[in-house]
């Protein structure tokens, strides 16, 4: 593992989290996508120049402390006027998500861990809803989702149902960490192993364990949704797409794009992430992005 130190520092007067990254020689002879991230303030500026897309999480990578900070919203619509289109995938739900889409600065969104992306259309062309999977298998689903819920939630008595969930078409989302007590690491593994069992997909998040049945993900939905709406191939355009985020249920994200950056506070999961993302700022949250939209728009002189 890569050590980290956390301070607080003042710039300008706001306070803000950075994080200091140590060198380790474990973390150099890591095993295949186990190495340590570069800090982000060292990305070359021709490689920020090249985007027109930029991705990212939503919660502890926009939010900080589970609030939207103004600069982070504002750096979403910096770089929408800048001319990038920006689009947030998360694990959030449907109804969320159709929120976001409709008055957000951005051009879509990715929800659910990839369960659809929605996209609101000009000039009151209403929403355009995409999902990986039919009504009536969503439903299907559903009622077996229901099922491992009271699994779960005898099988680990401090979980509880995430405040979200009435919002939620595609998946279950326990909530470890958002509204209560966190849970510990062990609670928190034998949530994913109650939905593995089940043959269901669980992922991590930085409050979350999302589980559903199907095999998708964040990159297979932003896979389609880039190749639909805008005609790009990410195996061709990779160099062209940034990806923010925070936690392990962004790792295909992170393994796939060489422009993949992680907030300091990924240091807090970085042991749950398969794979590592290739840049870390110094700044959590809202602010880490921030950072990044600000370095971005300087290399395009924006």
């Amino acid at each position: 593992m890569w050590n980290y130190t956390t301070q607080n520092a003042q710039k300008d007067g706001i306070g803000e989290n950075h994080v200091t990254i140590r060198d380790s020689a474990a973390a150099a002879g890591a095993t295949p996508g186990r190495a340590a991230p570069r800090p982000f303030a060292g990305i070359a500026e021709a490689q920020l120049r090249r985007l027109d897309f930029v991705l990212t999480d939503i919660d502890d990578t926009l939010t900080t402390d589970g609030r939207l900070p103004a600069v982070a919203y504002a750096a979403l619509e910096s770089l929408q006027r800048a001319g990038l289109r920006v689009v947030p995938i998360t694990g959030r739900p449907a109804g969320w998500c159709d929120l976001i889409a409709r008055i957000w600065p951005v051009d879509a969104v990715v929800g659910e861990n990839g369960a659809f992306y929605f996209a609101c259309e000009p000039d009151g062309g209403g929403m355009t809803r995409v999902y990986h999977k039919p009504d009536t298998v969503r439903r299907a689903d559903r009622a077996r989702l229901d099922a491992l819920a009271e699994t779960i939630l005898a099988r680990v008595p401090r979980a509880r149902i995430s405040a979200d969930q009435p919002f939620r078409e595609a998946d279950l989302a326990i909530d470890f960490a958002e509204d209560g007590p966190h849970l510990s690491e062990a609670e928190i593994d034998d949530i994913v192993a109650c939905f593995e069992a089940d043959g269901a997909v669980a992922k991590v998040s930085s409050i979350h364990v999302n589980g559903w049945f199907g095999q998708y993900d964040k990159l297979v939905m932003s896979r389609r949704l880039l190749a639909e709406r805008y005609g790009v191939d990410m195996d061709t355009a990779g160099d062209r797409i940034a990806f923010v985020g925070d936690s392990p249920n962004d790792a295909p994200m992170f393994a796939f794009f060489d422009t993949s950056i992680a907030v300091a506070n990924f240091a807090d999961f970085a042991h749950r992430s398969p794979h590592q993302p290739k840049w870390l700022t110094e700044q959590a949250g809202g602010q880490g992005f921030a950072a990044v939209a600000d370095a971005i728009l300087r290399a395009k002189g924006a």
